[in-house]
């Protein structure tokens, strides 16, 4: 041979390319318009057509689920808004108000001194009363009482008795001196317990009669006490 050319690799020997001579290649090649239609043609990424329609319907589907969603979100709480307004328990005695208590309602006036029925037992007096219910639910009067040791008292109509609202009677009460040395010998400002009862509660209300009332129990005493005093020197 008379030449000696390159040495061509032998079985089982590989040749090995240097980094310089890759970047030498790449550097000489200028991309030119079939690259770009060979790029095009490998991208295989790019949404085609009836991808792009899948997408946007796919965007379509998922926005009316969040919505149909939030609807039936708000009507369950709506529903269940109402079903807790429906079972909770109302206080239907708020709306409707209480009655008065029967002393609001029940005025005792004195109207006079009457004389005692013939027959009577002797120191026994009696005076007139009207009590008026004004307003409210009836009231029953249950007893009728006074303050001072030595007296007794009854009444005509006897206790329990009535009064609707709207209306009065009129009450005679009947006083006897059991022991004349406990009464007062000049009534200040007598008065007179009443226990009273109506639907809203029982009280025990002491009513004052007043000036006159006090001036006429005072001179009965003295006159029923002094007629025992008659008796007892008598005796």
């Amino acid at each position: 041979m008379s030449g000696v050319g390159p040495v061509e690799p032998g079985e089982g020997t590989h040749a090995w390319e240097t980094p310089d001579a890759g970047r030498t290649t790449e550097a000489a090649h200028t991309p030119g318009p079939s690259d770009a239609r060979d790029a095009d043609a490998l991208d295989t990424d790019a949404p085609t057509p009836a991808a792009r329609l899948l997408r946007r319907l796919a965007r379509l589907h998922a926005a009316h689920r969040r919505a149909t969603s939030a609807t039936l979100a708000a009507a369950v709480l709506l529903a269940g808004g109402g079903y807790l307004y429906a079972t909770r328990p109302h206080d239907t005695e708020q709306a409707t108000p209480a009655p008065p208590f029967p002393s609001q309602v029940v005025d005792v006036t004195y109207l006079g001194q009457v004389a005692v029925p013939p027959g009577t037992r002797p120191h026994t007096f009696a005076f007139e009363v009207l009590l008026g219910v004004d307003s409210g639910p009836p009231v029953t009067v249950t007893r009728v009482a006074q303050p001072y040791a030595g007296l007794s008292l009854t009444s005509a109509p006897r206790a329990p008795f009535g009064t609707k609202a709207g209306s009065v009677r009129k009450v005679v009460i009947t006083m006897h001196a059991t022991e004349c040395e406990k009464v007062p010998k000049d009534a200040g400002l007598p008065f007179i317990d009443v226990t009273l009862r109506n639907a809203r509660a029982i009280q025990v209300h002491s009513f004052i009669l007043g000036t006159r009332y006090a001036h006429d129990l005072s001179e009965a005493l003295q006159v029923a006490c002094s007629n025992e005093s008659r008796h007892h020197q008598n005796a």
